[in-house]
């Protein structure tokens, strides 16, 4: 069983879950502590080190060995120590410890505006009721 949280692109509903679709066993809320960045079309999450870390909105995805590898060449993950876009590490669930699995994730903020609140839907949402584009 392979366990990874999502919380952008790869959420159910949202623009890229039909990559992993076909590979997801089963779907559960979570939440991880960090900071979500807008990176345009999709968010960048940093774990510590930015300062106001809050809980993320995510789900814990359920998936097979080929969705894994799916989700490491959507998120550009070639492993430990090469370069890539995201890092692909192991976090327990901020509400549920014994919930744990991999996630991606940036270093830092790479600069991008912070999101409020913890939910890319969310955000989102509000940038499309104001006429924001993404």
């Amino acid at each position: 069983m392979i366990r990874v949280f999502v919380y952008g692109t790869l959420l159910v509903g949202e623009s890229n879950h039909r990559m992993v679709a076909p590979y997801v066993l089963s779907v559960r809320p979570g939440r991880v502590r960090g900071a979500l960045f807008d990176a345009g079309a999709y968010p960048g999450l940093v774990l510590s080190g930015c300062g106001g870390e809050t809980d993320i909105e995510g789900e814990w995805l359920v998936v097979t060995q080929e969705g894994l590898h799916r989700m490491d060449e959507l998120e550009e993950y070639y492993g430990p120590g090469a370069r890539n876009d995201y890092e692909r590490i192991w976090v327990r669930d901020s509400r549920r410890e014994e919930c744990e699995g991999w996630i991606y994730l940036w270093n830092d903020s790479r600069g991008y505006p912070r999101i409020a609140g913890g939910s890319w839907r969310e955000y989102v949402r509000r940038k499309l009721e104001s006429g924001s584009m993404l």
